[in-house]
């Protein structure tokens, strides 16, 4: 009975649109997800406290600079004023030290954010590849079991959009938030040095501007994190459609793929579309906020300077700390955004790494020398709770015998072959190796005690001599050749162009089914182990 007889699996293109969307009203763990991101930034805090000083520093030039350069539009106004009246001119000399003066802060300003960007682009490159690493060595630890119930594209799409989604989010979110939070508090502080009734004004525009960017951030959080789960769907149909092309043209099932990768298609186009309309609504309604702030400031400003309370400069100034105050408020508002996008994506990646892992005994046999005697003694196993599929199975393999299971289709033989490799573990009873129960040795020096050829036949696009010295990495090209021939398949490899060096193609599609066997055979007679498991009848 083969595995997939036992485990649903997911239909091809996944999980389908409706399951899908069962799942995206659940409230997502935004504050446990940043907290394990933030598990992984500990060990970059210094990077970090220097990305917050060249963060910080390139802020605070940025900041002074309006109000530097007042002095100069001060100067400037007042001197026309003077010559208009004959009392004096402009000093063309103060005016080259005040712009000198200001062209040096934003010099200073664009330094310190280069060094800030390039640190924390390091940074988040560094923790993407921290995450793929951590992937593929879970994948090592994975049951057998979650890569049968999961489709391949949702497992790719992990690795690669959801990383790619915290990477871009860590590089750009967190400047941008300590950023826009400086900026934010300095252009405060600027605005109530020029004139604190003027900032009243700017003010007043704020909490309108912060209930209006709460409503569009909630509204517009399912949507993302329903965004990253149908890309998973779609990699799944994409992934799953190509490698099993040849089926869906045999079984004449195009427009049926086709319909169901339309529909999950489809209902990704309707998250999509509704994520980036909702946040896409941010920037008019804080513009309109903005000009509204900027109306007010400019009627009452002039009102002010016609009674010399402050200078055409500092209005000058004011007028530009007032953009400058709702940009970040802006930016912090698209970093929420950003943030759930990638609190979306962390989850998925988080989800994987958190699912369980097969475990071994903490003081694992050593095997020695391996006779091969294996036992099988009262076996039970099911892969479903009550719905058992071995009951009480016994069996004695000598060494150096040879035994088939014969048996229907669905019968268990497969079964048995898995519960054999420690692919999965057996519910009651033992399998005895030599006298050792497997489940006290590890999984891998179990394994290495096996060769295997699988029903379903897998070689790497590569040359047909590196599929073979797959078996045995540092085999010589004369063993590789014996594997072939003791495996009946030297005579078919030589009549290829290229012979051993013939490039099998990515699905291994210009080769014969039949000689893609022979091809694996010979890696299993290559590998030369204890024991030989040849889990498909032709072999």
């Amino acid at each position: 009975m083969s595995a997939a007889q036992q485990v649903p699996r997911a239909r091809m293109g996944g999980h389908s649109p409706q399951s899908v969307r069962m799942g995206l009203d659940k409230p997502q763990d935004f504050k446990g997800t940043i907290a394990k991101v933030l598990r992984y930034l500990k060990p970059y805090r210094p990077h970090l406290v220097f990305v917050g000083i060249f963060a910080i520093a390139s802020t605070l030039f940025n900041v002074f600079g309006p109000k530097v350069l007042s002095l100069a539009t001060t100067e400037i106004f007042e001197g026309s004023a003077a010559r208009l009246a004959g009392t004096g001119g402009i000093d063309f000399s103060v005016v080259a030290n005040i712009l000198l003066a200001t062209l040096a802060l934003y010099l200073c300003s664009s330094a310190c954010g280069f060094i800030q960007s390039w640190i924390m682009a390091g940074v988040s490159q560094d923790i993407s590849y921290s995450l793929r690493r951590d992937i593929e060595a879970k994948i090592d630890r994975m049951p057998f079991s979650y890569f049968e119930r999961n489709s391949t594209g949702d497992v790719l799409s992990r690795i690669t959009n959801d990383i790619d989604t915290l990477g871009q989010t860590l590089s750009q979110g967190i400047t941008t938030l300590i950023t826009s939070l400086i900026t934010f508090f300095g252009v405060l502080a600027m605005m109530l040095y020029i004139s604190p009734l003027l900032t009243l004004v700017s003010l007043v525009m704020v909490p309108i501007a912060a209930l209006l960017v709460r409503f569009v951030v909630s509204k517009s959080q399912k949507y993302y994190r329903a965004q990253q789960e149908l890309l998973g769907t779609i990699n799944a149909t994409v992934e799953e459609t190509f490698s099993g092309h040849l089926v869906v043209r045999a079984f004449s099932q195009e427009e049926r793929t086709i319909e169901g990768f339309d529909s999950s298609n489809s209902t990704l186009y309707q998250a999509a579309w509704k994520s980036q309309f909702i946040t896409s609504l941010m920037m008019p309604i804080m513009n309109f906020v903005s000009n509204a702030g900027y109306v007010l400031v400019a009627i009452l400003g002039g009102m002010l300077a016609l009674q010399r309370v402050i200078t055409v400069g500092d209005i000058q100034a004011f007028v530009q700390y007032v953009r400058e105050f709702t940009r970040p408020i802006q930016q912090l508002s698209q970093v929420a955004n950003v943030l759930q996008s990638m609190a979306a994506a962390a989850e998925r990646v988080f989800a994987f790494l958190d699912e369980e892992e097969i475990s071994d005994a903490k003081e694992s046999k050593e095997l020695g020398r391996v006779r091969g005697k294996v036992e099988f003694r009262h076996v039970q196993f099911s892969y479903e709770k009550d719905k058992p599929v071995i009951k009480d199975f016994n069996a004695t393999i000598e060494p150096g015998q040879t035994v088939a299971l014969v048996g229907l289709t669905g019968a268990g033989k497969t079964t048995m072959v898995k519960l054999l490799m420690r692919f999965y573990d057996v519910d009651g009873g033992a399998i005895v190796l030599d006298g050792c129960d497997i489940r006290e040795i590890d999984r891998s020096t179990l394994r290495e005690q096996f060769a295997m050829v699988l029903q379903e036949t897998w070689l790497f696009s590569g040359s047909i001599r590196e599929n073979i010295r797959y078996g045995k990495l540092d085999a010589t090209d004369e063993e590789v050749e014996e594997a072939a021939k003791a495996a009946r398949a030297h005579w078919f490899i030589s009549t290829l162009p290229g012979a051993y060096d013939f490039e099998i193609n990515e699905d291994a599609t210009n080769i014969s089914a039949g000689q893609r066997q022979l091809i694996t055979i010979a890696r299993a007679s290559l590998s030369n182990r204890s024991m030989l498991n040849l889990d498909e009848a032709t072999s």
